[in-house]
């Protein structure tokens, strides 16, 4: 596997939560390049999972281990409320970037010179997601992390933030928490929570209508 080719492997061991387990796998899981959905009923560990991949949180047992620069977008990641997107994009990203994300956030009518704080929480959630997608290094692998990066977005941000992962599909692994927002959407690769057991189902055809009624 190319080191440009990024990858993230959950051992057969590994149990998630706190002081009781959340959730665990049952054999050992890989996941590479491209975008894989994170689901799960409320409360079953979806946000666990994702601060044990990150490591702000200690697994109960088993190890998780990834290839490439590795982010994690809370959903209630916040900058500095006095701070407007254009200042937070200028502190965070390179300069060869910045033209970039100043240009999808005019596509997307997001205020860059509106202060942080008030801005609302869709426009807040598109300042995180520039962040974090222009970030990411083209000439290298990548491991971002994203916790319900759309709640708060119209449709037409959502697409050209579908657009963006697209195109870096090949060096970056996606894994997205998220409630599918409706029944026909594709869904070919899926880490699901149930029973308390965390599993990777994959099916090129398959749509949130069919794995929706596995939730328990």
């Amino acid at each position: 596997m190319s080191t440009t080719t990024p990858q993230l492997e959950l051992s057969a061991d590994l149990s998630i939560g706190y002081n009781q387990p959340l959730a665990r796998t049952d054999s050992s899981i890989q996941l590479s390049h491209g975008t894989h959905f994170l689901l799960a009923r409320n409360g079953r560990g979806k946000t666990t999972l994702l601060r044990t991949i990150a490591k702000t949180l200690k697994s109960l047992s088993g190890t998780v281990t990834h290839r490439g620069t590795l982010q994690y977008i809370p959903e209630n990641l916040t900058f500095d409320r006095e701070l407007p997107p254009a200042a937070i994009f200028k502190a965070m990203l390179h300069k060869s970037r910045l033209a970039d994300a100043l240009a999808l956030a005019e596509r997307i009518e997001l205020d860059v010179k509106k202060p942080y704080g008030k801005l609302s929480t869709g426009n807040r959630r598109k300042t995180n997601l520039i962040v974090a997608e222009f970030s990411i290094d083209p000439g290298s692998a990548n491991v971002l992390l994203l916790d319900e990066p759309f709640s708060g977005l119209d449709a037409y941000a959502r697409e050209q933030f579908e657009a963006l992962w697209k195109e870096s599909s090949e060096q970056t692994l996606r894994l997205v928490s998220c409630h599918p927002d409706y029944d026909s959407m594709g869904i070919p690769s899926a880490l699901m929570i149930q029973d308390e057991s965390i599993e990777h189902v994959t099916d090129s055809s398959q749509t949130w209508n069919e794995l929706k009624g596995r939730l328990n």
